[in-house]
């Protein structure tokens, strides 16, 4: 082993890199298959695709990338503040809301330090907290639904970080009003609580956690334009908080860590409520056909709130494999320790239709076998 390898710090040991849904391109290649006859359901991502009006504003910004973008991206800003209520100094910017997560750990966490999460929440996390030292506390959901008073007495003095994914990815999940200010009442000082809201769109009575930003509370709560905006592939999210741990965040992230593009896409995908509506509508169909068909099928699920669904199948590894070779990209579950499981994407109706005829058919093939 070289000698710089011996330098690296000692926790990533274990650290296991964060494993994406896969690609379109990639399963063509490797199956050599037509990519236009590949669905991808396995990302959440919104099958509508973006606003046209994003597409146009982002078409207009690439005449000039040959500038640099805004760092602190004004009009983005403002823009967010203005449709949340809040200043726009209480906004700040990432590279998908993925990097807000980045930049709490930068300003905030130590080694030896502790973040507490549900069991089942968003490995991200995880991955986040042991690249700054910290370690993990993962608190048992039961119904995977995220157990807020069990989060609250795990709390200790080494606890800086709380994570509360609402609605939760993977398992669609939320928690209500009651149980969150039951929580913030008795949540420490020294303890920062961040709400994870990337399918926050999508529920048609949502909890206001704004208020805790407004009060001064530490909290961050996280959006994003990858989901009801259908902006994925620009990686563009952001944080709401107070104005003093938002000062902190802007130190910590890389100069234009947003690019033109994306926060032209975002401002004008912001603005452009009728696309949110079509989507939602799409996604209130698509969501109960799919939990419609698992009923039927007699499969076990969870009821979802987001824009997809947690589905147990046997084995999700194998069913994975099987309806991959088939041309339908869903998502095993197993580094959620979750081996039974896969989640499905809402997709358009079309695609809904088509992964239910294709699981029916693994699911009957693996029946004949056994």
């Amino acid at each position: 082993m070289s000698s710089i390898i011996k330098q690296a710090h000692p926790w990533l040991d274990g650290l296991v890199a964060y494993d994406p849904g896969k690609p379109i391109e990639e399963t063509a290649r490797e199956l050599g298959l037509n990519p236009e006859a590949i669905i991808k359901v396995a990302s959440n991502e919104n099958p509508l695709g973006p606003s046209p009006k994003a597409v146009e504003a982002m078409k207009e910004a690439a005449e000039g990338v040959n500038i640099y973008p805004d760092g602190g991206g004004y009009k983005l800003r403002t823009a967010i503040a203005e449709k949340v209520g809040l200043q726009r100094e209480n906004v700040v910017l990432g590279n998908g809301s993925n990097e807000i997560i980045e930049l709490i750990g930068h300003g905030f966490l130590n080694p030896g330090d502790n973040v507490i999460a549900a069991e089942h929440a968003f490995v991200v996390y995880k991955l986040m907290a042991t690249l700054f030292g910290a370690e993990t506390i993962e608190v048992p959901d039961p119904g995977f639904v995220h157990d807020l008073d069990a989060m609250s007495a795990a709390i200790t003095p080494e606890t800086k970080k709380v994570f509360i994914a609402n609605p939760n990815n993977p398992t669609g999940t939320m928690v209500g009003r009651d149980e969150i200010e039951r929580f913030m009442d008795q949540v420490p000082d020294h303890v920062m609580v961040i709400f994870d809201e990337a399918y926050h769109e999508f529920l048609h009575d949502p909890p206001n956690t704004l208020r805790y930003v407004s009060e001064g509370r530490n909290v961050v709560i996280m959006r994003t334009f990858s989901k009801i905006q259908g902006l994925a592939g620009l990686r563009i999210g952001y944080g709401l908080t107070t104005p003093e741990i938002a000062s902190v965040l802007q130190k910590c992230r890389q100069p234009f860590n947003t690019n033109a593009i994306a926060q032209a896409g975002a401002i004008a995908g912001l603005l452009d409520d009728d696309h949110q509506r079509r989507t939602c509508d799409l996604n209130d169909e698509g969501l109960a056909y799919l939990q419609r068909s698992f009923n039927e099928m007699g499969l076990e699920y969870v009821p979802s709130v987001a824009n997809f669904v947690l589905v147990k199948v046997g084995d999700g590894d194998a069913v994975f494999d099987l309806m991959l070779k088939k041309g339908v990209i869903i998502r095993a579950m197993r580094g959620y320790k979750l081996p039974e499981w896969v989640r499905i994407s809402v997709g358009t109706m079309e695609q809904n239709e088509r992964c239910i005829a294709t699981l029916k058919e693994v699911l009957a093939n693996d029946e004949k076998q056994a």
